[in-house]
């Protein structure tokens, strides 16, 4: 499970730096980010060994191969976290996109079990929008306490992440719809049903609700209480998730 949240993450936040407007942003920024990952990266390739239950040869991806691509995610990371020091921005965002496409290719690849099945199909697109929530609230509190450095920036890029954090979990609401609607009948105790609440109070209805607040917030270009209540929402997304990878560690269905 440790793997598996590092993996979200990593892609997570790496998505949202490649969406977000980074010429707007100082390098400072993307330098700490970078840090971060590696961390993330430490994270995973001490743990990817328990991310399946499954034999290796149940996913598309071999989970012999998932260590070192770790390691080559934190090796990424160290150099991207050079290059954003020393103002490079162009080698910096070819990072950003190498990041994001091998972690993204790792989390996908260690949760597909066939290219043909579409339960297997939906569990990818589970873990992408869940990978995106949770990039999309870190990213935004992050940027959202850059602004106390440096509080006469533009707050456009806050607005975008805020943007991608609301369009990240609305696609969260629609792959856990279809979960819900598909599994519907093996929701049959008490803590499933618990479960299932905290992920769609905490994990889904509360962050669009914040999504909202802070962009009335920001009418006021009010960065500081923006950025509190996004941190509200990585709690918030937190919590559904592991309420939702409980669920589906059980049910076997991406709620």
């Amino acid at each position: 499970m440790i793997a598996q949240f590092a993996l979200r993450l990593m892609f997570g936040m790496s998505a949202m730096w490649s969406l977000m407007p980074r010429h707007q942003v100082s390098v400072g920024f993307f330098r700490i980010q970078m840090l971060i990952v590696m961390g993330l990266s430490v994270l995973a390739t001490l743990t990817f060994g328990e991310l399946s239950h499954a034999p290796e040869t149940s996913t598309i991806l071999p989970i012999s191969w998932g260590t070192p691509l770790c390691i080559a995610l934190g090796v990424l990371a160290f150099f991207g976290s050079a290059f954003w020091t020393i103002d490079f921005r162009r080698v910096g965002t070819v990072i950003v996109f190498a990041i994001m496409i091998l972690s993204g290719g790792l989390l996908v690849g260690s949760t597909l079990t066939s290219w043909s099945s579409w339960p297997s199909w939906l569990a990818a697109l589970g873990e992408i929008s869940t990978a995106l929530s949770l990039g999309g609230a870190m990213t935004g509190m992050l940027l959202g306490h850059w602004y106390l450095t440096a509080p006469t920036k533009s707050i456009s890029p806050l607005n975008t992440l805020n943007r991608l954090f609301g369009l990240s979990v609305g696609s969260r609401l629609i792959v856990s719809a279809i979960a819900l609607a598909s599994g519907w009948a093996m929701l049959q105790s008490e803590t499933h049903w618990l479960w299932l609440s905290l992920r769609w109070l905490a994990g889904i209805i509360g962050p669009l609700i914040l999504v909202v607040m802070v962009s009335r917030i920001l009418r006021y270009k009010n960065t500081q209480s923006a950025t509190g209540v996004l941190f509200v929402g990585v709690i918030l997304t937190f919590i559904g998730e592991l309420s939702a990878t409980l669920l589906t560690r059980e049910l076997h269905l991406p709620f």
